[in-house]
């Protein structure tokens, strides 16, 4: 465990009496791939530490569309299912493993008392805060003001800088799901974009050929 807490980006801000309160009463759990980690509706989770693997926060609709508002990935933070504690957010997010996961979790009264003892703590928890609504931001602007040629572009792109590989082991599905659309949408302009040389389709993988061409599209 103290290996595991001495990865949280606050950490050094932390007192020694606050590190061993951070060291008894954190937990560690593991998500299958596609298992719902905190539901809006349910009780305030906590701060999750991403140990490995990939999650999600999306928002989903009555009709059960899905608003994919940012990833994170191993050392990353999730501050919104620790919503009951920062009281500045207001809506409800779901949150799930995109792959097999492990998480470390901080109690929502323990990152209440940290918030409330350590100024600095206070502080980094707000910059955070911060942080993810310009990601959400960010996603908004995406689906409300780019075409889905140019989010798809964009998506494929950054995935590839992201894993270091013109490869993109993905489903429709899942880049779906990435980019707020349908699944019949996506494979519809994915195939266009094939017939243009711009992507290579195969079984579950999508091949950049033409990285200039996609970049002209964003």
């Amino acid at each position: 465990m103290e290996q595991m807490a001495a990865r949280l980006p606050f950490w050094s801000l932390l007192t020694e009496r606050e590190q061993e309160t951070v060291r008894r009463s954190a937990v560690t759990r593991r998500y299958e791939k596609g298992a719902l980690i905190h539901d809006g509706g349910s009780e305030c989770l906590g701060m999750l530490l991403v140990l490995s693997g990939e999650i999600r926060t999306y928002l989903l609709s009555d009709e059960g569309r899905e608003v994919t508002l940012y990833r994170l990935y191993p050392d990353d933070l999730c501050v919104l299912s620790a919503s009951c504690v920062i009281s500045q957010i207001t809506f409800d997010t779901q949150i799930c493993a995109q792959r097999e996961t492990e998480v470390l979790i901080i109690p929502a009264s323990i990152v209440a008392a940290l918030r409330e003892q350590n100024l600095l703590v206070r502080c980094f928890l707000y910059e955070l805060a911060t942080q993810r609504f310009s990601d959400v931001m960010w996603a908004m602007q995406q689906i409300l003001f780019k075409s889905l040629d140019r989010r798809l572009a964009t998506f494929l792109l950054a995935e590839a800088e992201r894993t270091g590989s013109s490869t993109i082991r993905m489903t429709h599905e899942q880049i779906a799901q990435h980019i707020s659309s349908a699944r019949e949408a996506v494979a519809r302009m994915l195939k266009s974009f094939s017939e243009d040389g711009l992507v290579a389709l195969r079984r579950g993988e999508i091949v950049l050929r033409d990285v200039d061409g996609l970049m002209k599209l964003q």
